[in-house]
């Protein structure tokens, strides 16, 4: 018994909420009854909470809701459903914080009494959209035709919903009746924007500005892209025509300074930093960034000091404040030296990830993503994760996985690229296989995971002979038995793909054996080092996407780099009357003995086979007792 989490694909087991009952009857209002209030069973009170945007509708997203108990201390959390809208039941009389929190929101805290045992009390919570986000609307250009409009907002829908799929098919199809629409481009460019797609993102943004050269955001928007792609020249042209057409959109005054800032243009970027602080009334941390480089590179040394230590005061939880602190140093080291002993110029530039209020990373263009470390997603203000909760919850469902379920299968399709340092593809090769993982638990704690597959009833072949086996088992970090290898920081609440998520950041640990993950060159295995982050869903804490890097290169075997990005998704298996949450996708981007390469694994069509049935399983047909081997093999 080889005493390894080996890795394989792992299912996160959809844990049921402990709902209330709802009955037809009215209950009460703030003590006095109300027809159509829903009723629940419940043992005291119930507090209908509603949750409305700065016009006082309903929010058009999800928003995650903490309600503390003051006299004892707990928290209960609940995310809204139809109508905006979110019950708490069997609340005792007392004091309660109420925390409300949406992606492109405030955060909003009210402190509320509960002064009757068997009250239902609605309260209203309205929340004010954060000045750095997108504001996504249905168009309302008159002349749109009634099909395309209609598409459109289906669309719009879609887009806020985080349902990317859904939301380009509508878009699409709305292009296809009105091609020259401003609104309908502008989407869909915010759409490729999201994906990361650059290119065709940008596309579509010069023809929404070119139908509509007036609008700030679509420009930038452009104006992002182009900084995204490493163009700051026609970015700096665009984000000019961003600030003339709206003076007040301390974004683009922002995302100018930055481009200034690229091409040398210091002074530039000096003034619109400090414009955009200006304006941003206090959401523009992020400028002082750009400003505190272009002082420095003016040789204001002291003034350059004070706007990055202000940025850091400001942004005290921030996960790479040492590298501004680095850039400090830089700073006093050339005040301090001898003229002409150091360059006139700072070297080091940071720009924020996604501008992000809190987040930095070196600007640097890269065939992958970003590294975990160098991107962090932006996260709701204020609001403070339960990391127990959440790390025990997430866990409980991994390991209750393990103890449920003993095979599953999928169809699996492969796309391999070899790729070039722009991410373009050199070759590329698609293949399908019969796949399936059977999980075992030999002792307490140490899981056995063997993979297997077909291609056509035969044994497998894989191209450049690479074989990647198991990397979406990176769940297994939560499982308990794995918690003393790894450290663990809850970093917020943040989203994906609209919904509200917690951020778990995990790092294998120096002083601990690594039990998640291998890489075979022949006979000899190589540990790898592995850090992350998980994105949990704080209602049932299901575990919905996992990132991961290396700790560290690993040069002894030209491993240069290796990025894991794994998407898991509910599925519903009705003869088991059981909703897992399944792997559906998994890319893997790695440098490997100076070549770059881009995998996505795909999967569907699922079979479960749990522990306590009778039946028999075998194998897919022609599949070897053992894994055929392959050098190299990633793990």
């Amino acid at each position: 018994m080889n005493p390894r989490f080996w890795c394989a694909f792992v299912l996160l087991l959809s844990f049921q909420a402990v709902a209330q009952s709802l009955n037809s009857d009215p209950f009460a209002t703030a003590g006095a009854p109300t027809a159509g209030t829903k009723t629940y069973e419940s043992t005291g009170a119930v507090l209908a909470l509603r949750v409305l945007d700065d016009k006082r509708i309903p929010l058009d997203r999800q928003s995650v809701i903490k309600l503390e108990n003051k006299n004892t201390q707990t928290a209960v959390w609940q995310t809204t459903a139809d109508k905006s809208e979110a019950y708490f039941t069997d609340l005792g009389v007392g004091q309660y914080e109420i925390e409300v929190s949406a992606m492109g929101y405030l955060t909003v805290h009210k402190t509320y009494s509960v002064v009757g045992a068997y009250t239902t009390y609605n309260v209203e919570i309205t929340l004010q959209r954060d000045p750095t986000s997108v504001d996504i609307k249905e168009p309302n250009a008159p002349d749109m035709p009634s099909k395309a409009r209609k598409s459109t907002q289906r669309g719009v829908h879609a887009l806020k919903s985080g349902n990317l799929k859904d939301a380009q098919k509508q878009l699409e199809a709305a292009l296809k009746i009105a091609p020259n629409s401003a609104d309908i481009n502008f989407l869909l460019g915010y759409l490729y924007f999201l994906k990361k797609d650059f290119s065709a993102a940008q596309g579509f943004l010069v023809k929404a500005v070119t139908a509509d050269p007036r609008n700030a955001q679509a420009l930038t928007l452009l104006g992002r892209v182009r900084l995204h792609t490493g163009d700051s020249v026609a970015a700096k042209a665009t984000l000019e025509d961003a600030v003339a057409t709206d003076p007040d959109y301390w974004m683009a005054h922002y995302l100018l300074a930055d481009a200034y800032l690229q091409q040398h243009e210091y002074e530039k970027a000096r003034q619109q930093a400090d414009i955009a602080i200006d304006r941003s009334k206090g959401a523009g941390n992020s400028a002082r960034l750009v400003l505190g480089q272009a002082l420095a590179n003016l040789g204001k040394n002291e003034e350059a000091i004070a706007a990055l230590e202000t940025f850091l005061h400001q942004s005290s939880e921030n996960t790479q404040a040492a590298q501004v602190r680095e850039l400090i140093a830089q700073i006093k080291a050339r005040a301090a030296a001898p003229a002409g002993a150091v360059s006139a110029s700072v070297s080091t530039r940071l720009v924020e990830s996604e501008v992000d209020d809190t987040q930095l990373r070196l600007s640097i263009k890269t065939w992958e993503p970003p590294a975990v470390d160098d991107a962090k997603p932006t996260v709701a203000a204020g609001v403070v994760c339960p990391q127990g909760q959440v790390i025990s919850e997430a866990g409980s469902g991994v390991k209750q996985l393990v103890d449920d379920i003993s095979k599953f299968s999928a169809i699996e399709e492969l796309l391999h690229e070899n790729v070039d340092e722009l991410g373009n593809a050199i070759t590329k090769e698609t293949r399908h296989y019969n796949y399936l993982a059977e999980i075992s638990e030999t002792q307490p704690g140490y899981l056995e995971v063997a993979e297997y597959r077909t291609e056509h009833g035969e044994v497998p072949q894989f191209p450049d002979n690479m074989v990647s086996n198991g990397f979406p088992t990176l769940a297994f970090v939560f499982h308990p038995a794995m918690w003393p290898n790894f450290d663990f920081s809850c970093e917020g609440m943040g989203e994906l793909n609209g919904k509200a998520m917690w951020l778990v950041h995990f790092r294998q640990r120096d002083d601990r054996p690594n039990r998640i993950q291998d890489f075979k060159i022949g006979s000899m295995i190589y540990s790898i080092n592995l850090k992350g982050r998980a994105w949990i869903t704080p209602d049932m804490f299901r575990i919905a996407r996992i990132e991961s890097d290396l700790v560290k290169p690993m040069p002894n075997i030209q491993l240069l780099t290796e990025h894991q990005v794994i998407e898991y998704g509910p599925v519903r298996f009705p003869k088991k009357d059981v909703q897992l949450w399944l792997p559906k996708s998994a890319d893997l981007y790695f440098d490997f003995r100076k070549h770059r390469y881009y995998r996505r694994h795909s999967f569907d069509h699922f079979m479960l086979f749990s522990t306590d049935t009778d039946e028999k399983v075998a194998g897919p047909k022609g599949v070897p007792n053992t894994q055929a081997p392959s050098s190299p093999e990633t793990r």
